[in-house]
């Protein structure tokens, strides 16, 4: 008679974006060059492996080199590589062919997507993790229960050694907008794709549309209104004067290195913030440079026809919404000016970025031991000496780490030392008893 039992792993990751892909793949090359075995799984909520997947416009660009993939800076010769998912499909030539370094996002994805299928025997999809229990032991917490909840809201739990937390950001909401939150007109960009599947503009109605924010995400979805929807007239709404071009010069681009993580790490806590601010502008409210002229074009076009269809409203702070059947309604105070405009439209973009709070949610249960949650070089969680299971964060550490924690190009380096670190703790056995997640949870 088959019976269910409660599986154990040696690795649970929380999430399966690219920083615990990229661990995936470290751990696999690190077990199999060093003759070791461990058992892991990988629990994400959505229902298969995308990433971004509602970003994803046509013009929709990566912001680095196809070479800070999962692996190339770590392993070269690995078999995960950007260019040897070129090969497999068959598009080595022709992407060289393009001369550049930089692949749309859409092909990103689906490189992303090939690697995460070779791994599907330690991937969950569906299920999102609503929170990490200790379970006390003899000597103290050796092991952490981890319950998550699928799509049919059953509950599920598992025991694991060890955890590694990578959930992403989670969509900034101004608070002046925070009462509409269950409003369709109102979206944060993150839901652009399958908010914008709804809108009345995909039947060719007219409509008007806020685009609030300053950013890269905020330029893409201009762009996208703009070459994708004829009928849209779109008013782009930034606090800042002009759109700012992102810094990614060579120099400056020596900051996103993995060595520059020593540097920061090891200086003192007023000094990290002194670098991160001085560098601020290569990541946050900064717009691609060939955007900002797509963009300027736009309405230097207008100019000429005379022809105002998009407005491009700068200084303007958002000092009230609301929202009623007519439309939503933005009060703007031009900053410069002091004057307060009123403006309605159809629907409202919210492009104002993400937090990173996440972790501090899903590890409640064990805040009594995670202090004011600090993490070491190899990004695990300083604890008290109770609990003894480690717990990682990967793209929670940009306090500690620098700008490059939340972005690509750190993946191989932070995968290699995560799992190095872990395999130091676990102490794995020699390779013989690998069993596959699925076979791990029926018995």
């Amino acid at each position: 008679m088959t019976q269910m039992i409660t599986p154990t792993y040696d690795v649970l990751g929380i999430g399966f974006g690219p920083s615990n892909l990229a661990l995936a793949i470290a751990l696999q090359e690190q077990a199999q060059r060093e003759g070791l075995d461990y058992h892991a799984l990988f629990l994400d909520k959505q229902g298969d492996y995308r990433w971004h997947g509602n970003t994803l416009v046509a013009q929709s660009e990566l912001q680095i080199s196809f070479l800070k993939d999962l692996v190339s800076l770590r392993n070269p010769t690995s078999p995960y590589s950007f260019v040897n998912y070129l090969h497999h499909q068959g598009r080595l030539a022709d992407f060289i062919n393009l001369g550049t370094f930089y692949p749309c996002r859409m092909e990103f994805n689906d490189y992303l997507r090939w690697v995460a299928r070779q791994f599907t025997e330690q991937a969950r999809y569906g299920e999102e993790v609503q929170r990490v229990e200790p379970v006390a032991g003899a000597h103290g917490i050796d092991l952490l229960k981890v319950v998550s909840r699928d799509a049919e809201g059953h509950e599920n739990f598992r025991l694991a050694r060890s955890i590694v937390l990578s959930t992403g950001g989670t969509p900034r909401i101004p608070a002046a907008f925070a009462s509409l939150r269950g409003d369709p007109r109102v979206f944060h960009h993150a839901r652009y794709l399958e908010r914008m599947a709804e809108q009345p503009c995909v039947r060719h109605e007219p409509m008007r549309i806020a685009v609030v924010g300053g950013g890269q995400s905020a330029a893409e979805a201009f762009i996208d209104l703009n070459d994708s929807y004829p009928s849209v007239q779109v008013d782009m709404i930034l606090r800042a004067a002009v759109l700012k071009p992102a810094d990614d010069s060579p120099f400056v681009n020596e900051i996103f290195a993995p060595d520059y993580t020593d540097l920061v790490f090891q200086e003192p806590e007023s000094e990290r913030e002194k670098l991160i601010a001085e560098y601020h502008n290569t990541n946050y409210s900064v717009v691609d440079l060939d955007l900002i002229e797509r963009i300027y074009a736009i309405f230097y076009r207008q100019k000429v026809s005379g022809q105002a269809r998009h407005g491009f409203l700068c200084r303007r702070h958002v000092e009230g919404v609301r929202a009623d059947a007519a439309g939503v309604h933005l009060s703007l105070r031009d900053s410069a000016t002091g004057e307060v405009e009123q403006k309605q439209y159809d629907a409202v973009i919210l492009a104002t970025g993400y937090e990173r709070n996440s972790h501090r949610e899903l590890l409640a249960p064990l805040q009594a031991h995670l202090g004011d949650f600090r993490v070491g070089r190899d990004y695990r969680l300083q604890t008290d000496a109770q609990l003894r299971a480690p717990i990682y964060l990967q793209g929670f550490s940009q306090a500690s780490h620098g700008l490059s924690d939340t972005l690509l190009s750190v993946l191989p380096a932070r995968a290699e030392e995560i799992s190095a670190s872990l395999f130091q703790h676990l102490q794995p056995q020699p390779t013989g008893r690998t069993v596959s997640a699925q076979a791990a949870e029926t018995a």
